[in-house]
């Protein structure tokens, strides 16, 4: 007797076209606001305080690990946070209307801090006793090697270096730095998280709540709940945190508990002046090391990289076409411009674009380029405004982390997205994805493990500044993977056109020249008529 349920009829076989795979989109679809429409005023403004509210938590957490090394107190710190966050909402505007023109923030970067600690630890500074003085030579030995990195990537930008490197980028190669360079990012979502787990383990189940689970519930309403899930998220799970501390549920408990978890702890606000504007040469003449300065140089070319990739996910979540690679290039420049801010004003940390801000582009579904702008506004304005940027620059770093593990997963998979162009039935394909990737968890696993088990890397002589010119970059999940395909797809290619669509390079093609896609025109053009005076190729 055939199959089948009793006395049921068998289903009807499928039709032809629901066998066909999902269409390949060289543009997202369902994007609310792309990167060329805005939203109305008020929603744009609550967006842009939105991506200001994210970019706070790099801002804070990292002079928050540097400036108790560098001899400083609450009031350095605060200081070290608002100069921070008024040359990132700079680097945003200058980006976004000169550099990719895409809806990045630009803001301070995890892979320039190893470095910089190496700066902050040298044995020149040791015999300094006043911790002011400390801080400030410090600071300005910080900025003279920032100040000179910076020139690798003004140089490799503007020069158009970068734009012959990337023509040879395939989408292939593109998977495993666009994924890691969101997925790498792992150690500083739930491990950070649990260091509070009261407060991190709501903070994420209401994002996703907010975020997914009441728009799938509430199917034809309007998009509030998964547009602004962060800002109502985090204003409940504060106010939660906060109700913890003053009711004394952390008054016995251990120091690093009471440092993650109390709203009280982070000193910002006490330390923060009411209005201060942050100027160049804030700390000092800068101090130029010539290893210092190298070994910087060499997170720049890392930093450089990994942003290539951050981009390419934002241009993907802003419903843009893939950047031209002379796009590419003109933003690594101004990219290069944003470093040397950070220099000259004394931010204590280099610039790069933040991954976390173009995870929110995908949550909000909104990559308008004037959304950020805005959220470049509010960067400046809080960074003036000392007092009220403190009380932002308060959140608990559980509930940061919380919000980390949503969007850099969002990232990875905006890298993953890109396979779609690629054909996995090719073992060749495999062999360079499945390589690459695993490589790029591996190399910075061992580097990692070996450097916190010993103090030191795998790489350790009497110079600091080689060692970190090796140790830093192998420990940079996105840069290994990407560097790996790249070389891996480049070496192992092929002109035979079957090799080409392998690889996704002739999704690609159009996209290699400014001029071949008219799209581009819309997307990255500059403005007031630049592009006249400064041509894309």
């Amino acid at each position: 007797m055939a199959g089948g349920g009793e006395g049921g009829e068998a289903a009807p076989p499928p039709k032809q076209d629901e066998l066909q795979p999902h269409p390949v989109k060289d543009q997202l679809p369902c994007v609310s606001y792309c990167i060329t429409s805005p939203p109305p005023w008020p929603e744009a403004i609550l967006l842009g305080f939105q991506h200001y509210l994210v970019m706070l938590g790099t801002t804070v957490l990292i002079p928050t690990s540097l400036v108790p090394q560098m001899g400083g107190g609450n009031e350095e710190k605060a200081k070290m946070i608002q100069t921070l966050l008024f040359v990132s909402g700079l680097n945003t505007l200058l980006q976004s209307f000169f550099g990719t023109r895409l809806p990045a923030v630009i803001g301070a970067s995890y892979s320039y801090v190893p470095t910089t600690l190496s700066i902050v630890l040298a044995a020149r500074y040791n015999d300094i006793l006043d911790p002011q003085e400390k801080f400030e030579r410090i600071m300005r030995g910080i900025q003279g090697a920032l100040i000179v990195a910076s020139l690798l990537q003004i140089v490799v930008g503007f020069s158009g270096l970068w734009r012959n490197v990337v023509r040879l980028l395939s989408p292939l190669s593109a998977v495993p730095l666009v994924a890691l360079a969101g997925l790498g990012l792992y150690e500083l979502g739930f491990p950070l998280l649990a260091k509070c787990i009261e407060i991190g383990l709501p903070e994420i189940i209401l994002l996703l709540i907010f975020s997914q689970y009441i728009p799938h519930l509430m199917r034809g309403e309007r998009n509030v709940f998964h547009r602004f899930s962060v800002i109502f998220s985090v204003i409940i799970v504060w106010i939660y945190a906060h109700l913890l501390t003053i009711g004394g549920a952390y008054k016995h408990a251990g120091i690093n508990t009471q440092t993650s978890c109390r709203t009280d702890r982070a000193g910002i606000i006490n330390g923060a002046p009411w209005i201060r504007v942050p100027y160049p040469f804030q700390w000092g003449t800068p101090t130029f090391h010539a290893g210092e300065a190298f070994a910087m140089m060499a997170i720049s070319f890392v930093s450089l990289v990994e942003s290539t990739g951050t981009y390419i996910a934002v241009s993907r979540f802003a419903s843009a076409t893939p950047p031209p690679p002379s796009v590419l290039s003109r933003g690594i420049g101004w990219q290069g411009v944003g470093v040397l801010l950070c220099g000259l004003f004394g931010a204590g940390n280099g610039a790069s674009v933040s991954v976390e801000n173009a995870g929110l582009l995908a949550l909000t579904r909104v990559g308008s380029r004037r959304v950020v702008q805005i959220s470049a506004g509010f960067m400046i304005f809080f960074s003036i405004l000392g007092k009220f940027g403190a009380v932002f620059a308060s959140v608990p770093a559980p509930i940061v982390a919380a919000l980390y593990c949503l969007f850099f997963a969002y990232v990875g998979a905006g890298g993953l997205s890109l396979l779609q162009f690629c054909n996995l039935n090719s073992f060749r394909t495999k062999f360079i994805l499945g390589f690459s990737v695993f490589m790029g968890l591996s190399i910075p696993q061992y580097f990692n493990e070996f450097t916190a088990f010993n103090k030191y890397g795998p790489v350790h002589t009497r110079a600091r500044w080689f060692n970190d010119m090796i140790n830093v970059p192998f420990s940079s999940e996105a840069f290994v993977a990407g560097i790996l395909a790249f070389f891996l797809d480049v070496t192992l290619s092929s002109k035979e056109n079957a090799t080409r669509k392998d690889r996704g390079v002739i999704w690609w093609d159009r996209f290699m020249s400014f001029k071949s896609d008219t799209r581009s025109e819309e997307f990255y053009s500059l403005p007031f008529h630049l592009n006249k005076y400064f041509p894309s190729f």
